[in-house]
């Protein structure tokens, strides 16, 4: 039987996550956008939707119990609070409702597809109706798009190559995202006693950069009522379908979470297969038929005997494999790896020393360098690189020669009183349309660390590209390419480069690329971290951090990285300062 909830209902004791509360700002400043709002009206919007997700603690609380203090929230004024109580206790938000008495919901899709943005979504919208992806391509195809003013046959084609690009069926969300949803979900039913495992399976352990549903995969004892408790939860929007062992629902956020329980003795084989991926799976099945063995979601059977199953070490162990991470668990050679013992052993959270990319207030950042420098203190890091911004990106006021030359010489009076921790004076130059640098080559040769990066031009045709990118390493204070695709996940592809070329070059010059670990970056893919490892690339994780919430953000970095085969030697900013600094200006 389906259920349904009103997201209209006063919440008293439902908890609103953050991220739910985010959603809700960023889609009024994508609808407003659309309308023609004022940009600094967006912005406030936009900045308070990242505070909000970035809040170690819960805003529902803080709105509850002390709702003034959330005016001291990094962008929150007297009015976002209230709007910010309005959506803790009411579940929505009368602005966005008004706004999209006027606009459908839908049409913030098109603003994701690269090249629209809000003034095309609003002429596709005012002059074909069209509002869903689906209406787009439609049209796209039967070729009335280029008829309408701005757009043209060429516009219409690159509609057709950017949905073309995009995965097919479902829209899956990040997982930094999904996790906000998953993990407190998952601690609500582990505190229900009898639970004796509870796990998140499926590609969310796997760690891919997005998620399109949730499996949990619970064993319990006797009697205990887990799946009333799974579809009671009180962000839970819709119970989709529920049975004495199993049971799907739909959260507010429109995340769907499916809940299996099994026996203990399957648990370990039900959290194998339901993590995956199904070309894993069926690679280590076709082992177990060799032996004669039946391997499935219940255990690994010889006849109607089960051998194995409490536990994923005994699966992998009676088909003759040690444990494979999760994360390399793709088909993508891991099984012969695991029987030739070349698994590699790989990068950790806890191997990291520094950070090497991160902004101030003297960019587009939100903490002062001050502020910082005191986060990454209780990280424990050893050293990190202030990384703001160059001139070019005019939309963040980067700074000049004289105001990187004023912040290093800040930089240096910090570093003479500071202890444990080593700030390098550094930089995120753009790389402009000819590969030329966006700051002059002296001051770029005093800098400590220089990180080079695209920021424009995102359509260059590959053999452009790449020559741009070529040419911006061949600059001798070049230390690192940040973010070397320029992708935004589920916004912007990547920029068409001869990657193959540019890591070759990399390698050649001494020059690292970084695993950038913003969320929405992911930025090398984890295709291409291997490629890069295999070629002789240093690489390094960076949290590319706009405040000081963001540093956490590495955590996100290192599981791409370990989806790349990672190991802790290929990650350079796991070296002690005094040996990374070693890496630093090759060759100047």
């Amino acid at each position: 039987m389906v259920a349904k909830g009103s997201a209209a209902k006063a919440r008293a004791g439902t908890t609103v996550e953050n991220v739910e509360v985010a959603r809700i700002f960023r889609e009024l400043a994508d609808l407003l956008e659309i309308q023609g709002a004022n940009p600094f009206r967006l912005r406030a919007y936009r900045n308070a939707a990242r505070s909000i997700e970035e809040l170690p603690e819960s805003v529902d609380a803080i709105a509850r119990s002390d709702p003034d203090r959330l005016c001291e929230l990094p962008g929150i004024g007297k009015n976002l609070a209230g709007k910010i109580v309005e959506i803790v206790t009411s579940g929505t938000l009368a602005a966005l409702r008004e706004v999209s008495r006027e606009l459908p919901r839908g049409l913030t899709t098109l603003m994701g597809v690269r090249g629209l943005g809000a003034k095309r979504a609003r002429a596709l919208y005012d002059g074909l109706g069209i509002h869903t992806l689906k209406q787009l391509e439609r049209a796209a195809r039967a070729g009335r798009i280029r008829d309408l003013a701005g757009f043209g046959e060429k516009t219409e084609q690159h509609i057709l190559q950017e949905l073309a690009a995009r995965s097919p069926g479902e829209q899956r969300v990040l997982r930094s995202v999904a996790a906000q949803y998953g993990e407190t979900y998952l601690t609500y039913l582990r505190a229900l006693p009898g639970v004796l495992q509870a796990e998140i399976a499926g590609s969310y352990r796997r760690c891919r950069e997005t998620v399109g549903d949730l499996d949990i995969l619970a064993s319990v004892k006797p009697r205990t009522p887990l799946v009333g408790h799974f579809v009671g939860y009180p962000e839970v929007e819709e119970v989709m379908a529920q049975g004495p062992t199993k049971a799907s629902v739909r959260l507010r956020g429109g995340v769907q979470v499916d809940l299996r329980v099994l026996d203990q003795e399957s648990y370990g084989a039900g959290l194998y297969y339901f993590t995956g991926s199904k070309a894993h799976n069926i690679a280590v099945r076709r082992i177990g038929q060799k032996l004669g063995l039946k391997v499935n979601e219940y255990g690994v059977f010889r006849g109607k005997r089960r051998i194995a199953g409490r536990t994923e070490a005994d699966v992998f162990r009676v088909v003759g494999l040690p444990w494979i991470p999760p994360e390399l668990r793709e088909d993508r050679g891991e099984i012969d790896a695991a029987r030739t013992g070349m698994l590699p052993r790989l990068v950790e959270l806890g191997d990291i020393r520094g950070d090497v990319q991160m902004h101030t207030t003297a960019s587009d950042g939100r903490n002062t360098l001050e502020e910082m420098v005191e986060a990454v203190r209780t990280l424990g890091y050893e050293y990190l690189a202030i990384t703001d911004h160059s001139p070019a990106l005019r939309m963040v006021q980067g700074l000049d020669r004289d105001g990187f030359r004023a912040q290093m010489k800040h930089i240096e009076r910090l570093n003479a009183r500071l202890r444990h921790v080593t700030i390098l004076r550094a930089g995120e130059i753009d790389i402009l349309a000819h590969g030329a640098l966006d700051l002059d080559d002296e001051t770029l040769a005093e800098m400590d660390l220089v990180v080079v990066s695209i920021h424009s031009g995102f359509d260059l045709p590959e053999p452009k590209q790449t020559e741009r990118v070529l040419r911006a390493l061949d600059h001798r204070s070049v230390d690192i390419l940040g973010h070397p695709t320029g992708r935004i996940l589920n916004r912007r592809s990547p920029i068409a480069l001869d990657l193959e070329r540019v890591l070759r070059a990399a390698a050649e010059r001494g020059i690292m690329l970084e695993v950038n670990a913003q969320p929405d970056r992911l930025d090398l893919d984890d295709v291409s971290v291997r490629a890069a490892i295999e070629v002789g690339v240093r690489l390094v994780i960076s949290s590319d951090a706009h405040a000081a919430a963001e540093l956490r953000f590495m955590r996100w970095g290192v599981d791409q990285a370990r989806r790349g085969w990672a190991r802790k030697e290929d990650i350079a900013n796991t070296l002690p300062f005094r040996e990374f600094r070693k890496l630093l200006h090759a060759r100047r």
